[in-house]
């Protein structure tokens, strides 16, 4: 059985943070068994509430952040990064991300629709701000035969089963998760992954950490990649951020905007949204299986056009980033309980090499009466 070991001032980090929590070391201690799944659907707030977790905050801005584990962990699938995973957010008493799902099933492949529930399967069922790493192909994946491994940086390596096209949306086996450390403190959590796969060439340390700057309602997620290993890492990252306000619906009075006029060789249906100079508008409520989808062009080569700024008017509520890369690609993504905006960056780091990147969060709320 896999197994992840932590301090025993664990538990004391599940809901809130504890000046004893200075640091907490996750360090995972099973060789080849892959993460523990559910066998059965799941109800997804369940799950949540019972999963580890920690609170920071700068007393604007309170996060509830996810800590990664192999058996209780909110999210232990192969596809996204486990590191930063956030549960939640307020601020003015408006709450950010949360659950877009209600239950978590091993037998959906994407996401799928169950009568008034959505069911996300193990690798999709993610929350708030979450990077993936590769979703073509990870590295590794092209020479490595059946059987063999590759990495799947921010979750370990894993075990290529065939010689099927790979697909974020599978579930491979993890047979290395590498080491996982935390550290804690009121306001940041920073999560370091370091893995070594002397099979593949491929090693690296990978740190991400989640900030509240004094004084502001501001989320920073900074990163960085050094690559530890002999062969250059070359990989695309992009943030799903998975955004809902509070639980309620998409639609009609939320507009996306960028710095730069939008194109789009799809453009979302028009009956259900329209491309208005540097915007977004929506212009119906999503319902059932509506959705909104769209490759994002018109950016610049700079990181100045790597950011964008989603508004729910009803709400009067907004969430805007901006990132301190030059786009790759940028998509858009919707139905009805959750709006995606997905900012992709490309790095490559050579042997010996480390690289930064930093995606800034800014919040806007309305105090409730």
């Amino acid at each position: 059985m896999s197994r992840v070991r932590v301090s025993n001032e664990r538990s004391r980090a599940r809901n809130s943070f504890s000046p004893a929590l200075a640091w907490l070391s996750l360090a995972t201690v099973w060789p080849v068994a892959a993460a523990a799944q559910a066998t059965q659907p799941v109800d997804a707030v369940s799950q949540m509430a019972g999963a580890p977790s920690a609170q920071i905050s700068n007393g604007l801005v309170t996060v509830k952040v996810l800590l990664p584990d192999a058996e209780k962990g909110f999210y232990r699938g192969a596809r996204f990064d486990w590191s930063g995973v956030v549960g939640g957010l307020t601020f003015k008493g408006q709450q950010f991300y949360g659950p877009w799902f209600s239950k978590i099933s091993p037998d959906v492949r994407d996401f799928s629709y169950d009568g008034d529930d959505i069911v996300a399967g193990p690798n999709t069922a993610m929350t708030g701000p979450a990077d993936e790493f590769d979703t073509a192909e990870p590295q590794g994946w092209a020479a490595a035969q059946p059987g063999g491994v590759f990495v799947k940086i921010g979750v370990g390596a894993l075990r290529k089963p065939d010689d099927v096209k790979y697909s974020p949306f599978r579930s491979y086996q993890i047979v290395d998760p590498g080491r996982r450390t935390l550290k804690v403190s009121r306001d940041a959590v920073t999560f370091t992954h370091t893995l070594n796969v002397p099979a593949t060439g491929y090693a690296y340390v990978y740190k991400k950490t989640l900030r509240l700057p004094k004084g502001a309602p501001r989320l920073l997620i900074v990163h960085s990649l050094r690559n530890t290993g002999s062969k250059t890492i070359t990989t695309t990252v992009y943030n799903h951020n998975f955004l809902t306000f509070g639980g309620g619906p998409i639609g009609a009075g939320l507009s996306i905007a960028t710095p730069f006029a939008i194109t789009s060789a799809k453009p979302p249906a028009a009956e259900a949204a329209a491309i208005r100079g540097d915007q977004i508008v929506y212009l119906k409520t999503l319902r059932d299986r509506d959705r909104v989808t769209a490759p994002i062009e018109g950016y610049g080569a700079t990181a100045a056009d790597n950011a964008g700024k989603v508004s729910q008017a009803d709400l009067k509520a907004a969430v805007a980033f901006h990132g301190d890369q030059p786009l790759s690609r940028l998509a858009l993504w919707s139905i009805r309980s959750v709006v995606a905006l997905e900012p992709f960056v490309t790095l490559v780091v050579a042997p010996g090499r480390e690289v930064s990147w930093t995606y800034a969060y800014d919040y806007f709320a309305e105090a409730a009466n």
